[in-house]
C-alpha cells in the first residue's frame, strides 16, 4: 500500500476582479487581489493578497457562501472568547467570470475536506469539533426528517397558504417600519425568504436569510425573482447555531412555532440566534409567547378515541383471540394528543397562561417546562382533559400586534392541541380542579407531556384539601392524532345552562395598557404563569 502523501505547500492561486473587507469603509486598492490556499504557516489557510499586508482565514474555521453568479462572502469562524471581534471579520469577493468562481469553489470544498481529512493542525495542536450544539442534542435521524420536510415547496405552501399567520407577520412587519428602517435584520429559520422578503419592503438596510435545509437554494430563487429587494437580502446555507454573521443583527424574525408552541424545539434555535447576533436590546418578531390551558368536557371525542381500541375486543379474529392486547391498545391511543380545532363552549373553566418572553428566557429554561394548574368549575360535568393554545406577540415600536391560534379565533395550520384523559373526572359547580401539565423535551425535536388532574373535595370539608379523584396521562407531542374535522355541534347537558356557556379566553388584541403590564411581568420573569 502506497503511503498517505503530506499535504501540498500550495494547494492553489487565484486572480479576483476584487474583494471588499466588509468591515473597511476605504476604497480598494487599483492592484487586482489574489487569494492563495496554502499551508506554509503551519495550518492549511486561505490568505489574499491586495499589495499590502495579506490577510489570512484558517480554512478549518472559514466558511464561504456564494451571494451570486461572480460574488462570494468568506466568513471566519470565531472562537466564544473573541466573538465581538470575529463577527466583522469578512471579506466580499468580486471574480472575473462565473467560471472563475465555480473554480474557487471547488478548490475551497477540495481544501476543507482534505483538511477534516487529516484532522487539521490547529494552532494549539487540538482538533476543532466537527459536532454542533444542534446535533449534540437532536437525534441525527430526526434532524434529517425535519430538514427533508422543511425543504420541500409544498410544505412552505402549505405555511405560506395558512394567511392568518402570513397575514399578521406582513401586519407586524409593514405596520412597524420604524423597527425595521435603516436597520439589520437576520431571519432565523428562514425558509421560503418571506419573512425576508417582507423585512426588505419596510426598509431593512440588510437581511441575512439563515436557512438549514435545501429550501435555501428555492429561497435564492425566489428572492432572485424579485431585484428591487433581492440586493438587500444574504441567504446563508446553514444552522444558525453553525453559521457566522459579518455583523450584528439590529432585530431578528423568525417563525419559530411549533404545535403547543414548543415543538420541533425552534425557539431554542431563536434563543441561540438571539446570543449570538442580535445587539443588546434590540428587537425580536415574535417578542414572547403564551401557552394556554383549560379542562374540557368532550363526550364525542372521548367515546371516539376509546372505540379505536375496540378492534382488540375481538375474540375469535381469523382464530385469534386479540383481548390480550385491548387494554395497551387502548393506553396507546390515549398516549397521543388530538390536533383539530374545537368549539371554544367545550371549555370548562377560564383559561390560564404560561408565558415566555423571548428576549430573556434561557436555552436551558426550554428544556423543562412545569405548569401548575388550578380552576374552579362553574358547571358539574365530567372532565375529559386539558385544552391547549398558544397565541405570540410582535411587540413593535408603533403597533402591538397579536397572532393566536384559540379556538373561536380563525383556524390557522397550527390549529389546538387537547390531551385526553383514558379516566374521565367528575366535577360539581364550584369545585376546584388541580394539577400540573410537565414537558420534557427530547432528542426526537419536540416534548414528552406529563399531565396530572385532580379534584379536590366539595361541600363540607372542603377546606382541608382533599383529593377525591385523580387522572393522568403521557403523551408525545412528536406523535399526534390529526383529527382535521369540524368543530363538533355542541349538545348542552342537564347541568349546563345557555349562559353558563364558556366563551374563549383569549384576547386578539390587548389594549396597551395590558400589553406593557404583560411586557412588564415577563421581564421579570421571563417563565410565567398567568391566572
Amino acid at each position: 500500500m502506497e503511503a498517505p502523501q503530506a499535504p501540498k505547500q500550495m494547494y492553489n492561486e487565484f486572480t479576483l476582479a476584487s474583494i471588499t473587507h466588509l468591515s473597511s469603509s476605504s476604497s480598494p486598492p487599483t492592484l487586482s487581489p489574489v487569494a492563495r490556499f496554502c499551508s506554509d504557516s503551519g495550518f492549511s489557510e486561505l490568505r489574499f493578497e491586495q499589495g499590502h499586508e495579506p490577510v489570512n482565514f484558517n480554512l478549518q474555521k472559514t466558511q464561504l457562501f456564494k451571494l451570486g453568479p461572480t460574488e462570494s462572502l468568506c466568513i471566519l469562524e470565531g472562537s466564544e472568547t473573541v466573538k465581538e471581534t470575529i463577527y466583522s471579520r469578512g471579506i466580499t469577493i468580486q471574480f472575473r467570470n462565473k467560471e472563475e468562481s465555480t473554480s474557487f469553489h471547488y478548490a475551497f470544498d477540495q481544501c476543507k475536506k482534505e483538511v477534516n481529512a487529516q484532522g487539521s493542525n490547529l494552532p494549539n495542536g487540538t482538533a476543532l469539533e466537527s459536532k454542533s450544539k444542534f446535533d449534540d442534542k437532536i437525534e441525527a435521524s430526526s434532524a434529517k426528517m425535519y430538514f427533508h420536510y422543511y425543504g420541500q415547496l409544498l410544505h412552505q405552501q402549505n405555511m405560506m397558504q395558512d394567511y392568518v399567520r402570513t397575514g399578521s407577520y406582513y401586519a407586524a412587519v409593514i405596520e412597524n417600519r420604524a423597527d425595521f428602517a435603516g436597520r439589520v435584520v437576520v431571519d432565523v429559520g428562514a425558509g421560503s425568504g418571506i419573512l425576508s422578503l417582507f423585512a426588505a419592503q419596510a426598509g431593512a438596510k440588510h437581511v441575512y436569510a439563515v436557512e438549514a435545509s435545501e429550501m435555501a437554494e428555492y429561497a435564492r430563487k425566489l428572492i432572485a425573482g424579485n431585484p428591487l429587494l433581492s440586493q438587500k437580502i444574504t441567504v446563508i446555507k446553514g444552522k444558525v447555531e453553525d453559521v457566522e454573521l459579518p455583523e450584528k443583527a439590529d432585530i431578528l424574525i423568525s417563525e419559530p412555532m411549533g404545535t403547543l408552541l414548543i415543538n420541533e424545539r425552534m425557539l431554542e434555535s431563536y434563543v441561540i440566534a438571539r446570543d449570538r447576533f442580535l445587539v443588546p436590546n434590540g428587537k425580536m418578531f415574535p417578542t414572547l409567547g403564551r401557552i394556554h390551558m383549560a379542562p374540557f368536557s368532550d363526550e364525542y371525542l372521548y367515546i371516539e378515541i376509546a372505540n379505536k381500541a375496540l378492534f382488540w375486543q375481538q375474540q375469535n379474529y381469523y382464530g385469534v383471540d386479540l383481548t390480550a392486547l385491548h387494554g395497551t391498545a387502548f393506553q396507546g391511543y390515549f398516549s397521543q394528543p388530538v390536533v383539530d380545532a374545537f368549539d371554544p363552549r367545550l371549555l370548562v373553566a377560564p383559561a390560564i397562561s404560561h408565558v415566555i418572553n423571548f428576549t430573556t428566557v434561557k436555552e436551558e429554561d426550554l428544556y423543562e417546562i412545569n405548569v401548575p394548574l388550578k380552576y374552579t368549575s362553574p358547571v358539574g360535568t365530567r372532565i375529559h382533559g386539558l385544552a391547549c393554545w398558544f397565541d405570540v406577540l410582535f411587540d413593535g415600536s408603533t403597533v402591538q400586534r397579536w397572532l393566536t391560534t384559540a379556538p373561536g379565533a380563525p383556524t390557522t395550520h397550527w390549529y389546538q392541541l387537547r390531551c385526553v384523559l383514558s379516566q374521565p373526572l367528575y366535577v360539581m359547580p364550584g369545585q376546584e380542579i388541580v394539577g400540573h401539565l410537565h414537558m420534557i423535551a427530547h432528542s426526537a425535536q419536540s416534548y414528552t407531556i406529563n399531565l396530572t388532574m385532580s379534584v379536590k373535595m366539595w361541600g363540607p370539608g372542603a377546606e382541608q384539601g382533599g383529593i377525591l379523584q385523580t387522572s393522568s396521562c403521557k403523551l408525545d407531542l412528536k406523535e399526534p392524532y390529526y383529527r382535521m374535522s369540524q368543530p363538533q355541534a355542541y349538545s348542552l347537558t342537564q347541568d349546563q345552562q345557555p349562559q353558563q356557556l364558556l366563551q374563549t379566553q383569549d384576547i386578539h388584541i390587548q389594549p396597551d395598557d395590558e400589553v406593557s403590564e404583560l411586557m412588564q411581568q415577563a421581564m421579570k420573569d421571563p417563565v410565567s404563569v398567568l391566572h
